[in-house]
């Protein structure tokens, strides 16, 4: 059996952005943001991502902007390190390793070389106590440097990032945990506690929820469980002290933040509403309303020119001075659950999922973007609890991607169910409803796929349910009928089999079977004739998961039960072929090589195991991949297939491997050479691309970069300069106060770029006058001077002193020639009239 060796699990594609705060550039051009492994930094006017900033082996937990340079920014992981990154170029600087893991970052600009850290009391991930440290960084030339000035500034602080910030600047610290709000003062090195009532008389919840400082006056915000905000002041004498509360969110406040000036103050919570209160005046305010979910952070540019504010659907949403939204970054949107699995679409290649109330995403993990939103229920969503509304559950490409098979359910006292096939059209690049089929089957449908036959002339879709039968749907062709809309669907066969519930189907390779599992009995149909071929069973314990063989493993069906499990037969034998005890949560199969895969859930961690059918031997297996159990996974086709001569990665030469963590985190497997390389193309340092977008580098940027295209041969040639452009590189390199005047050198630097003809044209008309003469141009060409020079090199143009004209070419002489033979007589006698 082959370990895990160089393949670790990592986030890449779909990772959250709005896990932590994003941070706004000091120019308002850049949004940086910790996403799974990486930070992203995006065109805050374009949307795009411009730069991934890989280096880290464990989650980012925390972004900051170095206060001594705003090019440059400092990013925290659960990897023990803190990285200084130049965002503009993408490339790292230092990496300073601080030994146990960090779950956020923070900074003053009174505080020169000196971060802020909280981090475990106890050098182990699981401690539950959690410290503010003050680390020194190193001043040194090397790129990797360990800390080892480290001091303790809070003992006992919260997880939450948005519970702790800086107040004027850095001369002060506030941190909130639980009902207690801790300010710690840096100059008296002294700290004041402050403690409120668990609950108050009309039995509102006043623990903190998130802090932050007045930038230029002595005053501290909290926002609290209740919806309330409180402002505090004279925190400097622990019994003089004061707060105001005032009140409009109904639920908790999730973050608060001052504008850079001090005149606004920031809200945001469960109401998708931004909230402008007036400093001082806290009876005006202004709202931004229907952001689209809940806002989990707020941020605002050190011009104070952008607000950010980052939502529960993993979107960040940009606004210009909480007045309009100017651009909204979308990531892969994240609910409590995925009742659809995880589909590909074949087109796109993008992951399909639930993404909105009921819509599907289209996600493409390649450029990690949001590609659109399609919806399916086609009516408004209400967001009240115990209202139950339609919900998208099942969803299913054909093998072309023209089709699109979706379910749609309502639980009530009778469930109502709705099955829709959506055709792709062309000319939008999405997705039609075609075909609505009102209450498909009696009871909940439980499993659905397409007949993946590429070439059979229609299209069939199979649906199971748990009304007992499942149900063959087959498309009819466009009638003749100008009238007729196009294609629709009906239903062309109704199965059963001794009145089990069917939970399970899926296709052969080629279409000619369809295996249905009726709890403990697998049967096998012919789609064909609609004839039951045989009836596979096993030790008892009923079907969970169903999946047909591939390639040279096509004979092999397999399937998982809940007695745990995992069983292979052999079609052409109608035998079992062999079985293993294992407690499989998911089995699924490569659809472009005979590779399968199987999640097993043991002591409350997932093992990975990568097979092939006809091997004994396990391919590949991976020990606790992940906490909890996985019920999401799908391979994902590269567009370009790898060359691994490892035994370990070979399995992921043709497809990428993606899985769902039980805290909805899309997770897949790396190779070390595939790691090695993305941190090469992310640290390669080019001259074009490193230099700031300026209006000069678009001019010279844009020059370097076009190719050098050949000449042809019609078109004039440039003289080449000796030496590589020797004088115009003596000329710009020679000191400006030992040349001669401009006017002087003008001409002949000019003379110097000017094109020669090697091969010069004649005129086509004049070559047909010219053969009337020749007797004439022969005489002529004996008293031509043999005084012409092709044009004269940049170097002997520089060292002449006077300039003198270019002599006429061989054209232009016998042009003159042949004018001065004319007769010019008739001319005169125009005159006389």
């Amino acid at each position: 059996m082959v370990e895990e060796g160089d393949i670790r699990v990592v986030h890449r594609g779909g990772s959250r952005l709005t896990f932590r705060e994003p941070v706004v550039s000091r120019d308002s051009r850049f949004l940086l943001c910790a996403s799974g492994e990486s930070v992203r930094v995006f065109g805050t006017s374009t949307e795009e991502c411009i730069h991934q900033l890989r280096g880290h082996t464990d989650l980012v937990t925390g972004v900051l902007l170095r206060p001594s340079n705003h090019l440059q920014v400092y990013s925290c992981s659960a990897d023990g390190t803190v990285r200084l990154w130049d965002f503009t170029d993408g490339i790292l600087i230092k990496t300073y390793v601080i030994g146990c893991p960090i779950y956020s970052i923070y900074g003053s600009s009174n505080h020169d070389d000196v971060i802020f850290l909280v981090t475990p009391r106890l050098s182990d991930k699981r401690s539950e106590l959690f410290q503010l440290v003050a680390v020194h960084l190193p001043q040194s030339g090397d790129q990797l440097m360990e800390t080892r000035d480290v001091s303790a500034v809070l003992d006992d602080v919260s997880i939450n990032p948005a519970t702790i910030a800086f107040g004027r600047g850095g001369e002060y610290i506030a941190s909130a945990q639980g009902l207690q709000l801790q300010v710690y003062f840096f100059k008296k090195q002294k700290s004041y506690r402050f403690f409120l009532k668990e609950d108050n008389k009309k039995g509102s919840k006043n623990t903190f929820t998130c802090v932050t400082c007045h930038p230029k006056e002595d005053c501290i915000a909290t926002g609290h469980e209740d919806g309330k905000i409180r402002l505090w002041r004279n925190f400097n004498h622990k019994k003089e002290y004061t707060y105001s509360t005032f009140h409009w969110h109904h639920s908790a406040v999730s973050s608060l933040r001052f504008t850079p000036e001090g005149t606004n103050l920031l809200s945001g919570g469960v109401e998708s509403v931004l909230v402008q209160w007036r400093y001082n005046q806290e009876s005006e305010r202004d709202f931004l309303p229907r952001l689209g979910a809940a806002i989990t952070h707020i941020a605002v540019s050190p011009d104070g020119s952008l607000f950010c504010t980052s939502h529960a659907d993993n979107k960040i949403t940009i606004i210009r001075s909480c007045v309009e939204v100017s651009a909204v970054i979308q990531g892969l949107v994240k609910g409590d659950r995925v009742r659809t699995d995880l589909v590909v679409d074949p087109r796109s290649k993008a992951l399909v999922l639930n993404g909105k109330p009921g819509h599907l995403q289209f996600y493409s993990l390649q450029r990690d973007k949001l590609l659109f939103n399609l919806d399916i229920v086609q009516q408004e969503h209400i967001h009240e609890s115990g209202l139950q509304q339609f919900e998208v559950v099942k969803a299913a490409f054909d093998s072309s991607g023209n089709w699109l098979a979706t379910v749609e359910e309502r639980q009530q006292e009778d469930t109502e169910l709705n099955l829709k096939l959506w055709a792709f059209d062309e000319q939008t690049q999405s997705f039609v409803l075609n075909t609505t089929i009102s209450a498909p089957h009696e009871a909940r449908i439980t499993a659905m796929c397409f007949c993946c036959a590429a070439d059979s002339r229609t299209t069939m879709l199979v649906s199971t349910s748990k009304d007992g039968h499942f149900k063959a749907w087959q498309q009819t062709t466009a009638a003749a009928d100008p009238d007729d809309e196009g294609p629709s669907w009906l239903c062309d066969f109704v199965g059963a089999y001794h009145g089990l519930v069917p939970d399970r189907c899926c296709f052969s390779a080629d279409g000619s079977l369809l295996a249905v599992s009726f709890q403990e009995v697998v049967t096998v149909w012919s789609p064909a004739s609609w004839e039951l071929l045989t009836t596979l069973s096993q030790p008892p314990g009923a079907i969970r998961d169903l999946c047909f063989g591939r390639l040279s493993c096509s004979k092999y069906l397999l399937g998982t039960t809940t007695k745990n499990l995992l069983c292979c037969w052999n079609l052409l034998t109608c035998s079992l072929e062999w079985s293993t005890a294992m407690d499989v949560s998911l089995l699924l199969a490569d659809p472009v090589s005979e590779n399968m895969a199987a999640f097993c859930c043991q002591a409350g961690f997932t093992d990975l195991f990568v097979f092939k059918p006809c091997e004994p031997r396990p391919l590949f297996s991976h020990k606790a991949v992940c906490s909890g159990k996985v019920t999401h996974a799908v391979f994902v086709p590269r567009e370009e297939t790898q060359e691994s001569c490892e035994e370990s990665s070979q399995w992921l030469n043709s497809s990428q491997l993606h899985f769902l963590t039980h805290n909805m985190d899309l997770m897949t497997f790396t190779t070390k050479a595939e790691d090695e390389r993305l941190m090469a193309s992310s640290q390669q340092l080019v001259i074009d691309d490193s230099v700031a977008m300026t209006p000069f580098h678009l001019l010279l940027g844009k020059h370097r970069q076009e190719p050098t295209e050949p000449v042809s041969s019609r078109s004039a040639e440039r003289t080449p300069l000796l030496q590589g452009s020797l004088a115009i590189k003596e000329l710009l390199q020679t000191p400006a106060h030992v040349l001669p005047a401009t006017s002087f050198l003008c001409s002949m630097f000019v003379e110097s770029l000017l094109v020669s003809v090697t091969e010069p044209r004649e005129d086509t008309q004049a070559e047909e006058e010219m053969e009337s003469e020749k007797e004439e141009e022969d005489s002529d060409e004996e008293m031509e001077p043999g005084t012409l020079r092709p044009a004269r090199s940049g170097l002997d143009s520089l060292a002449v002193v006077e300039h003198v004209a270019p002599p006429p070419t061989k054209v232009q002489l016998k042009e003159l020639r042949r004018v001065k033979k004319l007769d010019y007589s008739w001319f005169s006698s125009v005159l006389d009239r």
